[in-house]
């Protein structure tokens, strides 16, 4: 696996597969499938610079579990693995695993 160094504020992600078999067991074909909005963070950059001059820590740390937007970032292939690239700003947010199950209202 390659080693990266993101420079200011960019994180790169390797997505999640999206699985290709529906909860009902029908098989998609991979163009059915769509991208996954999940993925977990392989590496960060130092954070983005303000216009003060002082650099902005970043949120995200190496191997966060995280949701972003399916059309964001940059895409690329290296050695035949896929990676997205990502600012910051176009991570939703970070998923944690809780000990206990939050209701969820609906």
């Amino acid at each position: 696996m390659k080693k990266f160094k993101p420079i200011s504020d960019m994180v790169v992600v390797k997505r999640i597969e999206v699985s290709s078999r529906t909860e009902g067991g029908i098989e998609l074909p991979d163009i059915s499938k769509g991208k996954s909005t999940e993925g977990f963070v392989l590496a960060v950059g130092p954070g983005r610079m303000l216009d003060s001059g002082v650099r902005c820590k970043p949120q995200v740390k190496q191997d966060d579990h995280v949701i972003f937007g399916v059309f964001s970032g940059f895409e690329t292939k290296i050695d035949n693995v896929e990676y997205t690239l990502l600012r910051e700003d176009d991570i939703f947010t970070i998923v944690e695993d809780v000990e206990t199950e939050v209701p969820v209202e609906g």
